[in-house]
């Protein structure tokens, strides 16, 4: 990737895949919205890379790639539609979702 992406970017050329173990339990973020929906949100690490020393204090610099995992726990029924099947028609409503 050349001399990094920018000013301040990591040089990602050399760098190398850092193996890791997750210490502690499984952080979860629950969000009550607005529209009274609850989303539980947790962030799921999947590669973290060593690229070379920060220039200033020599210290390792990291990039950690990670995807947001996103639930859905919980909404008023004023928001609930019925899903459509191919062809535009709604399904048979699901008895406790109605």
């Amino acid at each position: 990737m050349g001399s990094g992406g920018g000013p301040g970017m990591p040089d990602l050329s050399n760098a190398e895949i850092v193996d890791f173990t997750v210490e502690s339990g499984e952080n979860r973020v629950r969000l009550k919205l607005k529209d009274g929906s609850v989303l539980e949100v947790k962030m799921e690490i999947v590669t973290i890379l060593r690229a070379g020393s920060d220039g200033n204090t020599g210290l390792p610099s990291y990039v950690v790639q990670a995807t947001n995992i996103i639930r859905l726990v919980s909404c008023p029924k004023e928001l609930r539609k019925a899903p459509l099947r191919s062809g535009g028609q709604p399904h048979q409503p699901i008895p406790g979702f109605s």
